[in-house]
């Protein structure tokens, strides 16, 4: 069978790494990087380089399986679908749940930007999953177009749909994730487009989130603290806003690499690339600490040769 599958040797599993809602989430990682349906203006991965809606096993089942078994040592609080794109254009999702189901009982989640539910093959493939968690970040076709700069294939209409849908079959935990951007899906107007999408899917619970992270784009900008509160408040009854990490992020192996992360920065500047590179780490094990790093100011970024590098602040 030609899966289009590049024969070189990739790390599918990533972490655990501190969630904000998870805990010790172990990642999994299914498609290659940045092959998504969207081009979100606020991806702290960077912009699109493959962007489609073909399902496919991008990388080799098997091989995921594996390394599966070998990680789950690490005693995770959750096995995270997610990755360095979208999880959903793997093709062999439901038989991958199956297997996870087979080897362990952690709970398995799936981060999704919800954009193919309106297909039947994914919904019944995520049926088995534990928790889904779609992303919600536009009540309106003109502002999702701007915000997630979507495949041809996906209109706002079918992705909201298909979120509707999944609900009624699912009886897992169904998360909604609500991407705000200031002044862009904080006008009061496109707040109540919002609510009113989010009223016709019913999650059991809406986590609203804004830019934390440097994004695709620096016009992507991130709502003030008290403003996200406020527009929490109003958006749905089972809502909150995305929380700090939890104690987890104490841990003694969380608090190591990060020490190592600084310890390089404070050497010399590097990109996300190199930090993995250097320390052996999966590009989004680096992404989850320089987030935890630059909140806390012991980072910041330094623009250089249209890349994004990152410096200790304190030598």
């Amino acid at each position: 069978m030609n899966t289009g599958i590049n024969s070189k040797k990739r790390n599918y599993i990533f972490g655990p790494v501190p969630s904000r809602r998870l805990g010790r989430s172990l990642g999994v990682d299914l498609v290659p990087f940045k092959t998504c349906s969207y081009d979100c203006v606020y991806c702290q991965l960077g912009r699109t380089t493959n962007k489609t809606t073909e399902r496919k096993e991008w990388v080799p089942l098997q091989d995921v399986i594996n390394q599966l078994k070998d990680h789950l040592s690490s005693k995770p609080d959750y096995i995270t679908l997610s990755g360095s794109g979208e999880p959903t254009l793997f093709s062999r999702l439901d038989e991958l749940i199956s297997a996870i189901k087979e080897l362990t009982d952690v709970p398995v989640a799936v981060l999704t930007n919800g954009s193919l539910l309106w297909l039947p093959e994914v919904r019944e493939a995520l049926k088995a999953a534990d928790m889904v968690v779609p992303s919600l970040d536009a009540g309106s076709s003109q502002i999702f177009q701007y915000v997630n700069r979507s495949h041809s294939d996906i209109t706002f209409s079918k992705m909201l749909q298909g979120l509707v849908d999944f609900r009624k079959i699912y009886s897992g935990q169904y998360w909604l994730e609500i991407f705000l951007l200031a002044g862009v899906t904080t006008p009061q107007t496109e707040i109540n487009r919002l609510k009113t999408c989010i009223a016709a899917i019913q999650p059991d619970l809406v986590q609203v989130n804004t830019v934390t992270r440097p994004p695709a784009e620096n016009f992507a900008e991130a709502v003030p603290k008290k403003q996200l509160e406020e527009i929490t408040a109003q958006l749905y009854e089972k809502a909150e806003v995305i929380a700090d990490y939890r104690d987890v992020h104490k841990e003694r192996d969380f608090t190591a690499r990060r020490e190592d992360i600084l310890t390089l920065l404070q050497r010399r500047p590097c990109s996300i690339e190199d930090i993995a590179a250097g320390l052996g780490l999966h590009r989004n094990e680096v992404v989850k600490y320089v987030e935890e790093l630059s909140l806390e100011g012991k980072i910041e970024t330094k623009p250089q040769n249209q890349q994004l590098y990152y410096k200790a602040t304190i030598q």
